[in-house]
């Protein structure tokens, strides 16, 4: 058992320097495998430090935004190799602070560095166009100007990937950032933060402060000298976040999960199917807001593959994310746990038939984790709860349908529209899909969890607030356009 004094307490970094909060407060993060390992302690931080690290940014934000971008893409490299030095004891502290496996957690990682290397190349690209003018001694184009300081809010199912999907393009288009993590995930943030302290950017150009969201997250949508806030989490807390950004006037930018189906056609590979609805839906706890939960299969081959699906779902190894042999680990939570487990309480209430899982999983050695079995459902309706709200964990609702046609009209049938994948062979099936599917990402004999650095990511409906992250596509939230317009 850790005790609190073998533990180290992580600080604040704002305006170059690791700083502790005003507050003289801490929070304890802790292993979710292992609820008696604490993992580190974190700054309970103030209104007060928040101010003082906005500040920072905003006195940083000329010098920074006036260096080429060839200068900021030099030292997003450096953090990159920085982060590639401390892959393995990263990838370790994010396994022990927030629960997926050690392997995940080292591909996640490695995620984040080449995200840093995109983007530092991004420092070479063009930023604007050349347009004809009416008049023809004159000279009309495009610029892009940086937003000045952002607000970067993130959750705690990817403490290394999603802050370093934000930061990177804030920074490389001229912005500075205020980044606020997850108090559960916060020692994973810090060590992220660590490895850009490491490559020496100017002062005040990144700050993070840790604390709970109602303090330094609403600090943050609440702030004036906050230009532009960029959010990833629940849909309840992101329409907090966009209501009170838009009330003064801040851009802002929202992915709030999402309730993704896969169809699986009675002409589909099975095994490719069942493997990605898996994949898809258990892997890294279902924690991910690109996780299947609702699995859509036509009804003559319905049993073959709920026999194949179950029979895979029994075979899966539960336990510690550090342990070579484990599949998938613990919530990340207690809470989560219990969310979860409320859940499929409501499944069963609401007359969902429970084929396997369902309860918490405290096998010997596991008793004081938050660990749950894989669950799937069949026999699910569109009204009940596990169709329509986000579980956020390892369950999947089996729905069986007649035709492709009305495997769509069911998958459409929610107020999320983030990912979505079909199995299926024929190019009929997959062309109704690419154009009537209702969601962001669409994806063809893969699994809906699948997410590519160079490409646009975001949702439809209230998955998002309709802008997209990552790949080019950023920096339409990051800069704004300026039209230029010179006559002699």
């Amino acid at each position: 058992m850790t005790t609190l004094k073998e533990v180290k307490t992580y600080l604040n970094y704002i305006n170059g320097k690791w700083t502790p909060a005003s507050t003289n407060d801490v929070y304890s993060s802790i292993n979710p495998a292992n609820k008696h390992d604490i993992v580190g302690r974190v700054q309970v931080s103030s209104k007060e430090d928040l101010y003082v690290a906005v500040a920072s940014a905003k006195d940083a934000k000329n010098l920074w935004k006036n260096l080429p971008g060839s200068t900021r893409g030099d030292y997003l490299f450096k953090v990159a190799n920085v982060l590639e030095k401390r892959i393995d004891e990263i990838a370790e502290t994010m396994t022990k602070e927030m629960g997926k496996t050690f392997p995940e957690a080292k591909g996640e990682t490695a995620r984040g560095i080449a995200i840093l290397r995109y983007y530092a190349g991004e420092g070479m690209r063009k930023v604007g166009d050349v347009i004809p003018a009416t008049d023809s001694e004159a000279l009309m184009f495009t610029t892009r100007a940086p937003l000045g300081v952002v607000g970067v809010i993130t959750p705690w199912n990817f403490p290394v990937a999603i802050p370093i999907w934000k930061i990177a393009p804030a920074l490389i288009y001229g912005n500075t950032v205020v980044l606020k993590p997850a108090q559960e995930t916060s020692v994973t943030a810090l060590k992220v933060i660590e490895c850009f302290a490491e490559a020496e950017l100017p002062a005040g150009v990144i700050n993070i402060v840790t604390g709970a969201g109602s303090v330094i997250g609403q600090g943050l949508i609440d702030h004036p000298d906050i230009n532009g806030i960029t959010f990833t989490g629940s849909d309840q807390v992101g329409k907090r976040v966009g209501q009170g950004a838009f009330a003064r006037g801040a851009k802002y930018q929202l992915e709030m999960g999402g309730k993704n189906p896969v169809i699986v056609a009675n002409d589909a590979d099975l095994n490719l199917a069942v493997e990605a609805t898996i994949s898809g839906g258990i892997r890294s706890t279902g924690q991910k807001c690109t996780a299947t939960s609702r699995v859509i299969v036509q009804s003559d081959i319905y049993d073959t593959f709920k026999e194949k699906l179950i029979q895979k779902v029994k075979e899966i190894k539960i336990g510690d994310g550090l342990q070579n042999d484990t599949w998938m680990g613990p919530c990340a939570s207690e809470s989560q746990l219990n969310t979860v487990l409320s859940y499929i309480e409501k499944g069963k209430e609401e007359g969902a038939t429970l084929l396997v899982g369902g309860k918490k999983y405290d096998e010997k050695g596991l008793e004081d984790g938050f660990f749950v079995e894989p669950t799937v459902f069949e026999n699910v309706s569109n009204e009940m709860a596990i169709f329509q709200e986000e579980i956020f964990g390892p369950v999947l609702a089996l729905v069986k349908v007649d035709t492709i046609e009305e495997a769509l009209e069911v998958a459409n049938d929610s107020k999320f529209g983030l990912s979505a994948s079909i199995f299926t062979t024929k190019v009929g099936h997959m062309l109704s899909f690419i154009k009537d599917m209702d969601a962001g990402l669409v994806r063809i004999n893969a699994e809906s969890a699948g997410v590519e650095l160079q490409a646009p990511f975001g949702g439809m409906k209230q998955s998002s607030s309709h802008s997209r992250e990552q790949g080019q596509a950023a920096i339409e939230f990051f800069t704004s356009i300026k039209t230029v317009f010179v006559k002699n």
